[in-house]
C-alpha cells in the first residue's frame, strides 16, 4: 500500500532531516512562473484556469491530507484529483510541477515521494512541455544571479529524475541538455548541500536508463579532474545520514551504471567475514538496491520494493535490529514465504495475511493491508534503532524504538505460526541497515532470552556475493537451463500445475508468489502437483 502514499500521519512537518543546516526558505524568491495566456482552453469562456496560489494550496493540501487515507481501498484525496485534472492541460502540467518545486518543504520526509506520486499520476508530458519547464528552471542561473533555496534545488532534481524515468528513449535524450547535465554534475561537489547532491545523483541514474544518455553522462563524469563518484562513494559508511545516502548511491552507480577502468567492484573488496545472514538477493522485488555486504537496502523507484532475509525461523524467540537511515515510509517486520511482493500495486510487508510490519513514519502497525494506530510517540528519525522481536512461544511480536518496547502484536498468528523471515518494504527514497547479530545489538531485549539469526545460520561463500544487476543477468543468460526448469526462477524443477487454467512450468516456491497465472492471467484457485 506504500506506493499510494496513503499512510501518512500528523506531525510530519515537525521532523527536521538529519544534518540539515541550510534550509531557511526565502519566501520572496520564487522560480519564474509560466504564463497562463497560452493555455489551450483559455479561449473557452466556460474555462477558468486556476491561479498559481490555488495550485500551491492544492499541492500542500495533498501533502497534508494523506494521513486520512490508511487502507488500500481508499480513493486519492480530492486535492490530488484536482491537480490531476489541471495537469491534463499543457500549461496546467507545467504549473503543477512548478508549484511542487516551490512549495514542497525540505522538512517533510514524504516530500520527494509526493512529487513522484503526483507526476506518476499526471499525463505523460510532451517534449515541448518539458522544454518549457527547463527554461523556467534556468539552470545557468541557479548558482548565479538567482538566489534559489536548497529546498527548491532539491525539488528540481527530484522532478528531473521523475521526468527522466517517465520519458525513456529519444525524449529522455532531448531533455538531458548540456545545461541540465552541467547542473546535475556540478551538484556533486562536496560543498553542495547533501540533499541536493543526493537527488542530483538519483536524477543522473534515471537519465542513464536510456543507453545514449548513459554514455553521455559517463563521458561528462570522466571529463572532471577526478570522477566525483569515486570520492562520494567513500561516504557510504558515514554517520551523517544524508551523506551516507549519497555514498550508497554513488557506490551503486559505479557498480551498476558508470563503470570505471581499474576500479574493483564493491563486492570484491567488502569484508563479509562473520556475516551469516543477509538480505536475500534471490528473493527481492526488482528495483530494490542492496549493499555489497547484503545488510543495507534502498529504494529509489516509484514502486514499493520488498525483501526477505536468507534465514527462516520456525520456533523459539528471535530478535534483530534495523538502523533507520531515512525518516519516510518503510514497513519493517516479519513475513513468511507465502507473503507476496506486489511492488507496482503498492503491496509489501504487512499488506497480506502472512506478514506483519511496523511503520514508524506514520506510527502504524500493518497486517492484511489494514493499519492500526499504534502509539502517540514521535515519528522515527534518522539514527533510531528499530528492534524486532518474534516470540513463537508466546505467539507475539514486539517492536521497540531505541529500546523502548511497544505493545505486543498478535494478528499474524491467526494465519501462520512458523516459517518467518525478517522482511521489509520501502517507499521511494528510503534506506535502512539491518543487524542480524553479526555485531552486538544496541538495545537487546532484557525481559526474555532470545536467539540471533547469525548464530544459527550459514551461507556458502558464493551466496555472500551481492553481484551488480548487469553481472547477475549476464550470468543467468550464460547458464544452461534444464528443460524441466521453472520458467520463473530457472533454479528449481517445474513441479506444479495452476488450476483451473492448467498451465505448467512453475516450481512450488515460485507458484506460492503468484496470484494470477503468468501465461493467461487467470486467477489461481488451486496449485496441484504435476507428475507429468
Amino acid at each position: 500500500m506504500g506506493n499510494c502514499l496513503c499512510k501518512d500521519t500528523p506531525g510530519l512537518y515537525d521532523i527536521e532531516p538529519y544534518g540539515s543546516n541550510n534550509h531557511a526558505e526565502a519566501q520572496n524568491t520564487r522560480i519564474p512562473e509560466p504564463s497562463t495566456d497560452s493555455c489551450s482552453d483559455s479561449a473557452s469562456p466556460s474555462y477558468k484556469f486556476p491561479t498559481l496560489s490555488h495550485i500551491d494550496k492544492l499541492v500542500l493540501e495533498t501533502l497534508g491530507s494523506l494521513d486520512t487515507l490508511v487502507d488500500n481501498d481508499h480513493e486519492p484525496p480530492p486535492a490530488m484529483l484536482k491537480l490531476n485534472a489541471i495537469a491534463d492541460k499543457e500549461d496546467g502540467w507545467i504549473q503543477v510541477v512548478n508549484s511542487m518545486v516551490n512549495v514542497i518543504p525540505m522538512n517533510n520526509p514524504l516530500g520527494p515521494s509526493v512529487i513522484i506520486l503526483l507526476l506518476d499520476d499526471c499525463p505523460l508530458p510532451s517534449k515541448d512541455s518539458v522544454q518549457k519547464l527547463s527554461n523556467i528552471f534556468q539552470f545557468p542561473y541557479i548558482r548565479g544571479q538567482m538566489q534559489i533555496t536548497t529546498t527548491r534545488q532539491r525539488n528540481i532534481c527530484v522532478v528531473l529524475g521523475c521526468i527522466a524515468e517517465k520519458l525513456a528513449g529519444p525524449s529522455s535524450i532531448a531533455i538531458l541538455s548540456e545545461a541540465t547535465l552541467d547542473y546535475l554534475v556540478s551538484n556533486l561537489r562536496k560543498d553542495v548541500e547533501p540533499y541536493v547532491m543526493l537527488y542530483s545523483l538519483i536524477a543522473l541514474e534515471k537519465f542513464a536508463q536510456t543507453s545514449e544518455n548513459k554514455v553521455t553522462i559517463k563521458k561528462r563524469l570522466m571529463a572532471e579532474k577526478q570522477n566525483p563518484l569515486m570520492e562520494l562513494e567513500k561516504w557510504s559508511t558515514e554517520t551523517h545520514y544524508v551523506r551516507r545516502q549519497v555514498g550508497f548511491c554513488a557506490q551503486w552507480c559505479l557498480d551498476n551504471l558508470f563503470l570505471m577502468d581499474g576500479r574493483k567492484y564493491s563486492h570484491d573488496s567488502v569484508d563479509v567475514t562473520g556475516i551469516n545472514v543477509m538480505l536475500n538477493t534471490k528473493d527481492v522485488s526488482e528495483y530494490l538496491k542492496i549493499s555489497p555486504n547484503g545488510l543495507e537496502a534502498r529504494c529509489d523507484a516509484y514502486s514499493f520494493e520488498s525483501v526477505r532475509c536468507t534465514f527462516q525461523v520456525d520456533s523459539g524467540i528471535w530478535y534483530y535490529e534495523t538502523l533507520i537511515i531515512t525518516t519516510g515510509v518503510m514497513q519493517i517486520g516479519w513475513a513468511t514465504k507465502d507473503s507476496t511482493f506486489l511492488n507496482h500495486e503498492g503491496y509489501g510487508i504487512g499488506d497480506d495475511e502472512f506478514s506483519l510490519a511496523y511503520d514508524g513514519c506514520r506510527r502504524l502497525i500493518w497486517y492484511n493491508a489494514r493499519s492500526e494506530k499504534f502509539h502517540d510517540r514521535p515519528c522515527w528519525k534518522s539514527g533510531d534503532i528499530l528492534g524486532c522481536l518474534l516470540d513463537l512461544n508466546k505467539l507475539e511480536i514486539i517492536f521497540s524504538i531505541n529500546g523502548v518496547p511497544l505493545k505486543p502484536c498478535i494478528q499474524v498468528f491467526k494465519t501462520v505460526r512458523s516459517g518467518f523471515f525478517a522482511a521489509a518494504s520501502f517507499m521511494s527514497f528510503q534506506q535502512c541497515l539491518f543487524n542480524f547479530g553479526h555485531i552486538p545489538f544496541k538495545y537487546p531485549p532484557t525481559d526474555r532470552e532470545f536467539q540471533k539469526f547469525n548464530d544459527y545460520a550459514t551461507l556458502k561463500p558464493e551466496d555472500k556475493i551481492v553481484l551488480p544487476r548487469h553481472i547477475y543477468l549476464d550470468q543467468l543468460r550464460r547458464l544452461s537451463v534444464r528443460e524441466d526448469s521453472c520458467t520463473i526462477c530457472y533454479d528449481q524443477r517445474a513441479s506444479v500445475r495452476l488450476l483451473p487454467c492448467d498451465h505448467r512450468g512453475f516450481c512450488q516456491r515460485c507458484s506460492k508468489q503468484l496470484i494470477e497465472c503468468p501465461m493467461c492471467r487467470a486467477t489461481i484457485e488451486e496449485i496441484a502437483s504435476d507428475n507429468i
